[in-house]
Order: C-alpha cells, then sequence, then structure tokens
C-alpha cells in the first residue's frame, strides 16, 4: 500500500507538473480531514506522513495529568508511566490513534477533496507561469471560435482573444497557429484567464525584437510604434553605434527581416523611419515616404507647421489621413501639413490675392481636411520612392 502510495504521489506530480512536497501537504490535510469524521476523532490531532516511505500515522499530542478533565488532550500520570515510568506531570506524550481500516476510510472520502486540491494547485502554477508573461509574445494554436472569440490553446493553458483586439482584415481557422501579444493574465476560480491580442502595438514591437538581433541585443532601439492594425504602421528606431544603420538593420538582407513581420501581420503596410533628438528632423522622417521642405516647430504648444511640394501633398496627407495620423502618433506632435503655395500665399497675407487664387486655396484646405488623394501626384514621383522607406 505504501509502495502505491509513493508510485501515486510521483505519478501525480509528473503529470500535473505539481511538486511532491505540495501533494503531500494535500494529502496530510485530506488524511486528517477524513480521520476527524470518524466517532470520537481527538480534534487536536495530526497528520504524520514519512515522505520516503510513504508510511502515515495520526498523531494526538496529550498532556501528563495527576487528574483528567479532557480525555483528549489529557492522559493520567498512571497510565503514562504505564508507557514509560519516567514521564512527569506536564510533559507531552504523542500517541498513535490511527483508526483500525483507517487506510480505506480515507481513500473513500478523501478523493473529491485531493482532486479538487491538485486541482486548485496546478491552477495556481498555471497563472504563475503566465503571469510573467505579461507584454510579451505567445504561441498557439487556434482551438475554437465562439461567439466572435478566437480561444487559442497555448499548452497548459487557454488564451481567449476578443473580437476587439482581432484585426479586421483577418481570418482565423481552427488548427491554424498564431502569434498573440499577452495583455493580462487574471486569477478567476475557474483558473488563469489569458487575454491575448492582435492589434496591439506591443505585438509589433516584441515582433522586431524576435526578428532583428540588433533590436534584442539592444544596438538598436525602438522608440516609438504607431499602428493601424491590419493597414499601417510606422515605426521610429536609433542606432546606439553610429556603425549601425537602425533602419538597415530592421528591413533586413533584400527585406527578408520586415517581409517576415509583414506576413503575419497578414501584410500590414509597414513604414521604418529614422528617429531624431531634433523635433523638425525627427517629424519629416515621420512623413515618410513624403518629400518635406521644411518644418516649424512650437514647443511650447508640442506643434508643428510643414511644408511639403505641391505635389506631395497628397502623399503626406495619405489617404483618409492616414500618413499624417500615424506620424502625429509617432512623434507625439501636432502636425499641421501645408502644400508650397499654401505656405506662399500664408506668409505673403497680402489683400491682392486673386479670386482664382482664392479659390484654390480653399480647394487645397478642404483636400487637406478630408485628407482625400490630390490629382496632382505625379506617378514618377511616388514611384521614387526608397524602398527602406515605403510601407512594405
Amino acid at each position: 500500500m505504501n509502495k502505491e502510495l509513493l508510485n501515486a504521489i510521483t505519478y501525480l506530480s509528473k503529470e500535473k507538473g505539481v511538486s511532491i512536497d505540495v501533494i503531500c501537504d494535500s494529502l496530510e490535510a485530506v488524511l486528517i480531514t477524513a480521520y476527524k469524521k470518524e466517532p470520537d476523532a481527538n480534534p487536536t490531532a495530526e497528520v504524520e506522513l514519512n515522505r520516503s516511505t510513504g508510511d502515515y500515522k495520526i498523531i494526538a499530542a496529550k498532556t501528563v495529568v495527576e487528574e483528567v478533565e479532557n480525555p483528549h488532550t489529557e492522559i493520567s500520570l498512571e497510565a503514562a508511566r504505564e508507557i514509560n515510568k519516567e514521564y512527569e506531570p506536564g510533559d507531552i506524550i504523542q500517541r498513535d490513534v490511527t483508526p483500525k481500516n483507517f487506510g480505506r476510510i480515507a481513500a473513500q472520502s478523501a478523493k473529491q477533496v485531493m482532486i479538487q486540491r491538485l486541482r486548485e494547485a496546478e491552477r495556481s502554477i498555471v497563472y504563475d507561469e503566465f503571469s510573467n508573461r505579461t507584454d510579451d509574445i505567445i504561441t498557439g494554436i487556434i482551438q475554437r471560435i465562439e461567439n466572435k472569440n478566437v480561444y487559442v490553446d497555448l499548452g497548459k493553458a487557454e488564451a481567449v482573444l476578443p473580437a476587439s483586439e482581432q484585426i479586421p482584415s483577418e481570418t482565423y481557422l481552427i488548427g491554424e497557429r498564431i502569434k498573440c501579444y499577452v495583455v493580462e493574465v487574471r486569477k478567476t476560480t475557474k483558473g488563469a484567464q489569458i487575454l491575448v491580442s492582435r492589434t496591439h502595438p506591443g505585438l509589433l514591437k516584441r515582433l522586431f525584437e524576435l526578428e532583428v538581433p540588433e533590436i534584442y541585443e539592444g544596438v538598436v532601439e525602438l522608440k516609438s510604434v504607431a499602428r493601424e492594425p491590419g493597414r499601417r504602421s510606422k515605426i521610429a528606431v536609433y542606432s546606439r553605434d553610429t556603425n549601425v544603420d537602425s533602419v538597415g538593420a530592421c528591413v533586413g538582407p533584400k527585406g527578408c527581416r520586415v517581409q517576415n513581420i509583414v506576413t503575419e501581420l497578414q501584410n500590414e503596410k509597414i513604414d521604418i523611419v529614422k528617429w531624431d533628438e531634433d523635433p523638425a528632423v525627427y517629424i519629416a522622417n515621420a512623413l515618410s515616404p513624403a518629400q518635406v521642405i521644411s518644418v516649424t516647430v512650437d514647443e511650447a504648444e508640442k506643434s508643428s507647421s510643414v511644408v511639403v511640394p505641391d505635389y506631395q501633398l497628397s502623399l503626406a496627407i495619405g489617404k483618409a489621413g492616414q500618413n499624417a495620423r500615424l506620424a502625429a502618433k509617432l512623434t507625439n506632435w501636432k502636425i499641421d501639413i501645408k502644400s508650397e503655395s499654401q505656405a506662399g500665399l500664408a506668409m505673403d497675407g497680402s489683400d491682392a490675392v486673386s479670386e482664382d487664387d482664392q479659390k484654390e486655396t480653399a480647394e487645397n484646405d478642404i483636400l487637406s481636411d478630408l485628407a482625400m488623394p490630390s490629382e496632382t501626384v505625379r506617378e514618377e514621383d511616388t514611384a521614387e520612392k526608397s524602398p527602406d522607406q515605403e510601407g512594405l
């Protein structure tokens, strides 16, 4: 019986990933619970479990007294000296009070308690493991899809990818392997609840750390991330080593590094720009692939005014204002974009501006507000964009 008990403890430890000490502690609690259901059980009894042999017994401590008032906690001096003649009043005697056939009774009554305690220990271990992985990437297999929520099997646990954290353009298939960003790990009565995301900017940051050794090693620093999931993203990078090109390191040989990330994010376009401590230079870089003539910054208001060539206005603004919006998120600066002709008219401030010029300026202002592509963008100009700066 003892050998079988040790084998069961070892098996449970390996199967559930719970330490032997935790299982033995649970077993001791179960045994004492089962004992206290016995008639005339000693309420002060404790279990003594030998973790090497598997032997166990119920021990009750009794105090030697001249006259017994509580038989559960006291033993008479006469009875004590029958055990050992050297006992004196006040001595503590540990007595074995294990009932006959206790092994079978304990096994029957303690089964459910033991299972419950093992489940609690297992849940605690899973929570401890995944709570340390918050703000990190995990890889799992899509197990099922219910009410638009995607459930991802992580092996020891299950994560949920809610509809609000899914990329709208993505299609999720059962059995598909997927990378997700761990947003939060909660401890519930049913175990660890792991919330993951595919839209969080942290996912893009972690993917670059996985793909670009220079970022992982700290040579290249990823300063900022701006993302519109499934559509387009911008990242700002900076090299601590003058011999290392930060943008080139992220793009990789023939664009392989950034292409792997683009593929993982279902062809989400990614612009990689160089971070600069000078806000004007940084803002100009952030508006890539558009060319910038000048940038004026207001440090107090955290705002900037950018002038671009007339034919680059729609490119700087982007479709539905996307490029300007992402650049503002990336730099954390308010960006006001004007064409060269609009800037010239503003500087003029003259009443002699012709009616046609006023009409053209108004049209450009409306175009800027609506962030619609301008008809003046030339095909040959958009074709000359640098492959390092262009969203892949």
